[in-house]
Parts: C-alpha cells; structure tokens; sequence
C-alpha cells in the first residue's frame, strides 16, 4: 500500500501486535515518540527498530526534545537539557556566544536521539511571547522579541542538522500570544494583522529555509475567524505558503489535541484540504489513528517533494562531535555565574 501521509505515535514502550499490523497496512510516512514509550536506551533503539520494520523503510522517527518542560528523554539515561529561555539569557554582551551554546545544546540533543533511531526533532520553537499570554510557551521561547528568536533559533536548527537531525519548527504562524494551552482548549488570538506581521511571523519568514515546520491549532481572528490555523486554507495557504513564504514540509500538530473539534478522520480531512502536507496524531489510541488513517491521503504531489526534499537535509553523516568535550562546555556556559 502507498505511504500515506500521517505520522503515528504507538501506545507504550514495544509494539502492540495490533500496532504491527495496523502500520503495516496502513503505512504512515512517519512516527513519533512521547515518554510512556520510553523506558532505557536499549528499548528505545528497538522499539524505532520495530517502528520502521513494520512498515519495511526507514521511515522518519520524530520526538519532542527541546530541553526544560519539554522533553521525553531524561535522567538517569538521557541528560537534562535547559529550556531555550537559558540559552537567550547567556552572555547578555555577546550573541555569538549565546549561538555557539544554543547549537550545542541541540547538536549534543542530535547525538542523543540519533543514538536510539531518532532522526527528527520538533524544534525550534519559534514562538514570541507577549505579557499576559498563557505560559504554555513561556520559557520554551528562546527570546522576547523576533530577532532574538529567530538567531537562536537556526542555532539549535543547525546543531540538530549537523547530527543528522530534522528539526520542525513551531507552532507557525505564531502561538506565543495565546491566551489558551491548545493541548486543552482553542486559542483566540485577536491581534491585528499588522501586529501579527511584525512579531509573530517575523521568526519564521527568518528561516524559511529550514526542511519542515508545525501548525498551530490557534484562531487568528484578523485572518480567518471561522477556524484555527491547522484546518484554515487562508492561514496555510495565503499566510504560511505565500506571505512567510515557507515551502518546506508542513505537518500539523497534534490532531488529538482538544483545540480541535469533530471526528478524527474529519480533523485530518480538514487539515489536508487546508493545505497541510502530512497529519500528526500523538497518543496511540488505536480507534482514533484508524480514523485519521482513512482521513490522511496518499503521499504524493508537492507533499511528496517537500517530505523526500526534507529527509534529504538530513541525509549525511553527523559532522564530528567529541561528547565529552561538549557537554563539558555546554555544562560550564550554563553554570550559574558563568
């Protein structure tokens, strides 16, 4: 059967025999991994074995690592990384070395998932935040204003490509004013267009270049009250695709997510029609991936391109890394006083 175009979590740390069977006649493009399938290196390394033998490719692996609240793998078999905010407040008086420790940090986080069959991470988080929006993105946020988050943000994604990572970013065109976690309900942000132009976009027409970025499930009222970006063809299509001017990968975020009404299938109709190339579904529950499953389509066309042109910027060898020396400069910058 053709590759279709979802990405799938899985229910727990090894593959369920009905998870086996359901990829592989359902062949999703790609999987992503959360804590409860997490358990140890040795395991994790299997379980993305496992992921990609049932569907007979290498099919991509991704994984929320961004460091601080955000992140599936951790102590004792994983390092604790510093949420982005760390990297922001470095060295106030010299941003070339704020962008040396951001890189590392992701190319260290790069060595790491690559290690275990992890070839994609969902960072930067290219978010601006603004007073009196909810915290959901708070110190995720590299900076305060679009340049700081920008810079910083191509750091990480260039550390995380010289490991052989994919990075994403996220949430375009912007949730760093909402007032909602949309993990639990649906954002409105009522921002004018102009405001949204000059902070919120700016970040991601910034790095347009990058192989793949995320939706957010967020209304923005000066562009299309009637929904939130991931199912909008306005936002997608006129504000992502042409304003931005992004024509990389774009994959929504999670489909699950309460921001989001209506069936399953329907939420991935509804995402693929507004002009997303690939659904992401997160939790593993097997009733709503068969629904987003019928609803995702064949892989093919410009979304096809765009996902074999985004796996191709990670289609090399990790430049070299000496660990030890790297954590060690990463720990030292980060050091209290430092």
């Amino acid at each position: 059967m053709p590759t279709r175009a979802f990405i799938a979590g899985c229910s727990g740390p090894e593959l369920t025999r009905e998870e086996r069977e359901f990829f592989r006649d359902a062949d999703p493009w790609g999987f992503i991994i959360f804590r409860r399938n997490v358990v140890d290196p040795a395991q994790l390394a299997a379980l993305t074995a496992s992921l990609r033998d049932a569907v007979g490719r290498h099919a991509p692996v991704f994984v929320d690592q961004e460091g601080g609240r955000v992140q599936r793998l951790r102590p004792p078999h994983w390092p604790s990384y510093p949420p982005a905010r760390s990297y922001g407040r470095l060295a106030a008086n010299d941003p070339l070395t704020r962008r040396e420790i951001a890189r590392l940090g992701a190319r260290l986080i790069a060595h790491d998932l690559k290690a275990v069959g992890i070839d994609g991470d969902c960072v930067p988080v290219l978010d601006v935040p603004v007073a009196g929006a909810h915290d959901v993105i708070g110190d995720r946020a590299y900076g305060e204003t679009p340049d700081e988050v920008a810079v910083l943000g191509r750091a990480a994604a260039e550390g995380l490509m010289a490991g052989g990572v994919m990075p994403v970013m996220k949430h375009m065109p912007g949730h760093g004013r909402a007032g909602a976690d949309s993990h639990l309900a649906l954002p409105v942000v009522e921002a004018s267009r102009a405001e949204l132009e000059r902070q919120d976009f700016a970040p991601f027409r910034m790095l347009t270049d990058l192989p793949a970025a995320m939706t957010a499930h967020v209304v923005y009222t000066a562009l299309d009250p009637s929904g939130p970006g991931t199912t909008s063809r306005t936002i997608v299509r006129s504000v992502i695709r042409r304003h931005i001017g992004f024509d990389g990968l774009l994959m929504t975020d999670d489909l699950s997510m309460k921001a989001l009404g209506g069936g399953f299938r329907q939420r991935a109709e509804a995402a693929v029609a507004a002009g997303c190339d690939i659904v992401l579904h997160c939790n593993g529950d097997m009733a709503e991936m068969r629904a987003v499953a019928e609803g995702a389509p064949v892989l093919r066309g410009a979304a096809r391109r765009r996902a074999r042109a985004a796996l191709a910027r990670i289609a090399h060898e990790p430049e070299p890394l000496d660990v030890d020396q790297a954590r060690a400069r990463l720990a030292a910058a980060l050091a209290p006083g430092a």
